[in-house]
Order: structure tokens, then C-alpha cells, then sequence
């Protein structure tokens, strides 16, 4: 007697294959020693900078967007809401430049 196997069954089943096989084949990395360990954490720092710096910019970008919408319809609370976030865009787009001028 055969057992027949739904489709929804057979998709779970190769989707489990094809994420152990990607873990398997991306998971696979050589690690290098370098000389200086404390240029793997400036390296990560300086990753960490630059993904806060795009979401800044991100933030941003949708701050002028919600400035501009709220003009358009007068409305004076999507307005403020729209300078705080442009605000924040730009505190947190140069986040790293800050923290510079603070720290010296």
C-alpha cells in the first residue's frame, strides 16, 4: 500500500532541505587571526556606524516626506510630527560624527 504524500508535505520537506543545505553551505567560513584584535572590533564599530548612518538617512528621507505631506494638507500635528522625525533622521545620520565631537 502506498502512502500518498500531500503537497503542502513535500514543499515543508524541501524547504527544511533547502535551509539546512543553506545554513550548511553559508555557514562554512574560514576565520583568519589577524595581529591586532582590537582591528576586528574597530572593523565591527565601523559596520555598526555605517547600518545606524542608513537608518538615520532612512529616517530622514521620511521625515521630508511627512514634512512635505503635512504641508500640503495643513495639518499642524503631522507637521510636528514630521520635524521630529526629520530631527531624529539627522541626529542619528550623523551619529558617529556626534559622538566624535562629544567624546574629542
Amino acid at each position: 500500500m502506498k502512502k500518498k504524500i500531500s503537497k503542502q508535505k513535500l514543499l515543508s520537506i524541501g524547504m527544511k532541505i533547502f535551509t539546512v543545505g543553506a545554513v550548511l553551505l553559508v555557514g562554512n567560513n574560514t576565520v583568519f587571526a589577524t595581529d591586532d584584535p582590537l582591528a576586528v572590533i574597530n572593523n565591527l564599530k565601523n559596520f555598526m556606524y555605517q547600518i545606524i548612518g542608513a537608518i538615520g538617512a532612512i529616517l530622514l528621507l521620511w521625515g521630508i516626506v511627512q514634512v512635505g505631506m503635512a504641508i500640503k494638507s495643513h495639518d499642524p500635528s503631522q507637521r510636528a510630527n514630521g520635524f521630529m522625525t526629520l530631527a531624529g533622521g539627522v541626529i542619528i545620520a550623523f551619529a558617529k560624527q556626534i559622538l566624535e565631537l562629544i567624546l574629542g
